[in-house]
C-alpha cells in the first residue's frame, strides 16, 4: 500500500530527520487504520516547496509512504535509444530543448535526427561569450542566445513549468538526471539546474545523439527552405544551410523538418515570410527591464529573518498586476545570480539573468515586462513590415529590434543604460550607479526619456504597487537594466493542432519558444518530444 502525506515544518526542523518521522507517522494515523508497526513503513521524499509569506517561513513536505512493500526508485525507466538506421531522416533546425528532446524521441523508434545549429560547440561558445564581457564583441552566431543547447545552455536552467497537459514533465526531469543533473530537480518544486552544469549535461546529449548515428552540426546556419509547389501549398524538402566560419553552401535534405530556432532568430521569421507570409500571425509578448537588488535585501523582504537564507538559501519571488489593462509581471527571477548580455547582434542591448547551482552570487535580479499586444506596436512598423515582407504579423518583431537597437544608442558598446529604482520614479538621471552584477558594465541613463511610455507608466504604477506587497522592493541600491525583450516571440508559425504541421508549408513543423508553442525549457522539450511522435507515427 502507498499513501501520499503532506506536512508542514519550520526552516529549523527541516534537517531533523527524527522531527519529521514522527510528524509524518502521526499524519498516517488520520488515514490508515489499522496502524502499521514503525518497522513496517517506509517514508520516501517526493516534493519541497517553501511558503514565505504571512512574516512566517514554512516549509512543504510531500512524501510517499510505503506500508508493506519496498518503495520503487525516484527515477524511471530510461528509453532505449536504437542506432539509427538511415531509412528516414528527420532535419532539426537548433540545438535548444526542443529540437534536442524531438531528436531523443526519433532515436527512440532509430529515425535519423540531423541538428542544424548556427552557433558553436559550448567550449567555442563560452570564449564567445566571454568576449560580449570583457570586450563587447557581439557574434550573431554564437552567443548567449546561439550554440550548443540554446538560449538555456547559459541560463538559470530553470526547469519549472505549469504546462501539465503538454505532456510528462517528470519524464522531462527524468533524462535531465539521467544526463547528469542533481536529482533534486525531481523534489525541488522550483527546480533548476545551474548555468554552471547545464552545459555538460548538453554535452552528454549531443553526444549519445552522434553515437546512434544522428548528427550535430554546429556553425552550420540554414539559409533557405527547399520547396516544391503542391497546388496551393507548399511542401519542404530539405533546407539550405551556410557553414558560418567557411561561408560554403550546400543542401541537406529529409523527410521532415523541424523548426526549433528559438525566438531570437530574426532571419528564420523573414526567411518563413518570403516563403509563405500566411504561416505567420502577430502574438502578445512582453517588454521591460531587469531589476536587480542586493541579494540580501530580496532575502529579508521574503524571509524577514537575516539567518533564513543560510538555511533556505536565496529566496525567491514572483511578482504580477495589471496596470492599465495590461499584465505587469516578474520573469525568469534569478536569486543569487547575475543579469548577463543577451544581444544576438553587435547594434543592439538585450539583458537577461542566470544563476549558478549554488544560487550564492551578492544580487538577486529578475525581468520586471509589460504585456505587449499587437495592437500596442506603433502603426509605423507594420507598414514597414507589409512593404519589406508582405507580412504585417512582423509588427511587433521590427519594434522589439527598434527597442534594443534604441537601447544600444543609449548604452556604450555592451554596457547597458541603467537607473537606480528611487530616480527612475522621480524621473531624474542616477548620479551614481550601485556595484552591479552586470559584467560588461553600466551607464547611467534617465530611462523614463526614451522607453516607450506604454512600457515606463506601467512600470511606475507596477513598482509602487510591488513596494506596497513586499516593503523594501523600492530599495536604494535597487537597479533598473534595460532592456529585457526576450521573454517571448511576438511571432507565431502556424500549425495544425492535430498533426503538428505547418498548414501552408507541407513537411515543416514548428516547435519549441521561436514557434511560439513553448515558453521554457521543460515545455520547450515536452514540445519538441510531442512534434517528434506524431513524425514517428506518420
Amino acid at each position: 500500500m502507498i499513501q501520499e502525506l503532506s506536512i508542514s515544518v519550520g526552516a529549523e526542523d527541516e534537517k531533523n530527520s527524527g522531527y519529521i518521522s514522527k510528524r509524518l507517522y502521526d499524519e498516517l494515523k488520520k488515514t490508515v487504520f489499522p496502524l502499521p508497526p514503525k518497522n513496517e513503513v517506509s517514508f520516501v521524499f517526493v516534493k519541497r516547496s517553501v511558503d514565505a509569506r504571512h512574516g512566517r517561513v514554512k516549509i512543504f513536505l510531500r512524501y510517499k509512504a510505503y506500508i508493506g512493500e519496498k518503495p520503487g526508485s525516484s527515477l524511471g525507466k530510461v528509453p532505449e535509444w536504437k542506432k539509427a538506421d538511415g531509412k528516414k531522416t528527420v532535419i532539426i533546425i537548433g540545438s535548444g530543448p526542443a529540437g534536442l528532446f524531438a531528436a531523443l524521441k526519433l532515436l527512440e523508434h532509430g529515425i535519423k535526427p540531423v541538428i542544424v545549429e548556427r552557433g558553436s560547440s559550448t567550449s567555442k561558445r563560452k570564449r564567445d561569450i566571454a568576449g560580449i564581457s570583457t570586450q563587447g564583441n557581439v557574434s550573431e552566431d554564437s552567443n548567449y542566445c546561439f550554440g550548443e543547447g540554446g538560449a538555456g545552455t547559459f541560463s538559470d536552467g530553470k526547469l519549472y513549468t505549469r504546462s501539465n497537459k503538454r505532456g510528462d514533465i517528470d519524464f522531462v526531469l527524468q533524462l535531465f538526471v539521467h544526463f547528469g543533473a542533481d536529482e533534486k530537480i525531481l523534489t525541488d518544486a522550483h527546480p533548476h539546474i545551474g548555468t554552471d552544469k547545464l552545459p555538460g549535461i548538453i554535452n552528454r546529449i549531443c553526444e549519445l545523439i552522434n553515437e546512434k548515428g544522428g548528427s550535430v552540426l554546429f556553425d552550420t546556419k540554414c539559409i533557405q527552405l527547399i520547396t516544391r509547389q503542391d497546388g496551393d501549398k507548399k511542401t519542404v524538402r530539405g533546407i539550405k544551410a551556410q557553414n558560418t566560419v567557411t561561408g560554403q553552401v550546400h543542401e541537406l535534405t529529409g523527410d521532415k523538418v523541424i523548426l526549433a530556432t528559438g525566438h531570437s532568430a530574426y532571419d528564420i521569421y523573414t526567411m518563413i515570410a518570403k516563403e509563405a507570409p500566411q504561416a505567420l500571425e502577430a502574438k502578445t509578448f512582453a517588454v521591460g527591464v531587469r531589476v536587480e537588488h542586493p541579494r540580501e535585501a530580496i532575502d529579508l523582504m521574503q524571509y524577514h529573518d537575516k539567518k533564513a537564507a543560510e538555511r533556505l538559501g536565496a529566496a525567491e519571488y514572483r511578482i504580477t498586476t495589471q496596470q492599465d489593462g495590461r499584465g505587469v509581471y516578474s520573469f525568469c527571477m534569478c536569486p543569487g545570480g547575475f543579469v548577463v548580455p543577451s544581444a544576438s547582434a553587435p547594434d543592439e542591448i538585450v539583458v537577461n539573468g542566470m544563476s549558478a547551482a549554488r544560487r550564492n552570487s551578492a544580487w538577486s535580479n529578475a525581468a520586471i515586462v509589460v504585456e505587449t499586444k499587437p495592437e500596442d506596436i506603433p502603426a509605423e512598423f507594420e507598414d514597414e513590415a507589409k512593404s519589406k515582407y508582405n507580412c504585417p504579423a512582423l509588427a511587433g518583431l521590427l519594434w522589439r529590434k527598434h527597442l534594443e537597437q534604441l537601447t544600444a544608442k543609449n548604452g556604450d558598446g555592451q554596457k547597458a543604460p541603467a537607473q537606480r529604482l528611487m530616480d527612475f520614479l522621480e524621473g531624474s538621471k542616477s548620479k551614481d550607479l550601485p556595484k552591479s552584477s552586470y559584467t560588461p558594465g553600466l551607464v547611467s541613463s534617465n530611462l523614463n526619456e526614451w522607453l516607450p511610455p506604454q512600457i515606463s507608466t506601467r512600470l511606475k504604477k507596477a513598482f509602487r504597487e510591488i513596494d506596497g506587497k513586499m516593503k523594501g522592493y523600492i530599495h536604494p541600491d535597487a537597479l533598473m537594466i534595460a532592456s529585457e525583450t526576450r521573454t517571448s516571440t511576438p511571432v507565431r508559425i502556424l500549425r495544425d493542432k492535430d498533426t503538428l504541421e505547418c498548414p501552408q508549408l507541407a513537411n515543416l513543423y514548428p516547435a519549441g519558444e521561436g514557434s511560439g508553442y513553448s515558453g521554457g525549457i521543460v515545455s520547450s522539450a515536452m514540445d519538441g518530444i510531442n512534434i517528434a511522435e506524431k513524425i514517428c507515427n506518420s
